[in-house]
């Protein structure tokens, strides 16, 4: 049993964008955080899942699109409010899109493909993680905009699972309180009664 891999994923804690610093993954470390993402459950080997790297001056480019896209749905915000999404991939040295690609006409149910997409954010979030990179999973609106879709290249028909930041951190993150593990756990010991 490795308990150190155990010990490791009961005490796993994101970092929060907001503490992120350079440097981040180098490219050697980028690809092992990526290639961690595609070894996920992938019934009918579908790979329903495609990675895309933001990173340098592309950060920059593809805030100019979230801050249009930003004015579009909201009309009335106000300037700082733009900047601001403007400025939000640049928190992180690598930020990474998971675009969820399914095949709702294949056999294998595309509420499974979704869930692999999942894994593959989990994956690539505790690779990070484990090689001492601060890193957080987060969706927030621009996961939902066409807009923001578009302009990374997704179909329309595709969601963006998540985007993952990976950086530095110069402090150790707090714990946050979990669920208690009697509220959540059960057994089931027969069909519930009617």
């Amino acid at each position: 049993m490795n308990t150190e891999m155990l010990d490791f994923l009961l005490n796993r804690r994101s970092i929060l964008v907001r503490n992120m610093t350079g440097p981040g993954p180098d490219d050697e470390a980028l690809e092992r955080i990526l290639r961690a993402g595609m070894r996920v459950p992938d019934h009918g080997r579908l790979t329903p899942w495609r990675f895309i790297v933001l990173r340098g001056d592309a950060r920059e480019a593809m805030g100019a699109v979230l801050g249009e896209a930003f004015r579009k749905a909201h009309p009335d915000c106000i300037e700082e409010q733009v900047e601001i999404e403007r400025e939000r991939f640049v928190r992180a040295p690598v930020v990474v899109a998971v675009v969820s690609r399914t095949n709702p006409a294949h056999k294998i149910p595309e509420w499974e493909q979704i869930l692999s997409a999942g894994a593959a954010c989990q994956n690539m979030l505790t690779a990070a993680l484990s090689m001492g990179l601060a890193a957080q999973w987060v969706t927030e609106w621009p996961a939902y905009n066409d807009d923001v879709k578009r302009a990374l290249g997704a179909a329309p028909a595709n969601r963006i699972a998540g985007f993952l930041y990976f950086g530095s951190t110069t402090e150790a993150p707090t714990d946050r309180e979990r669920p208690d593990y009697a509220d959540i756990v059960s057994e089931w010991t027969g069909p519930a009664a009617s």
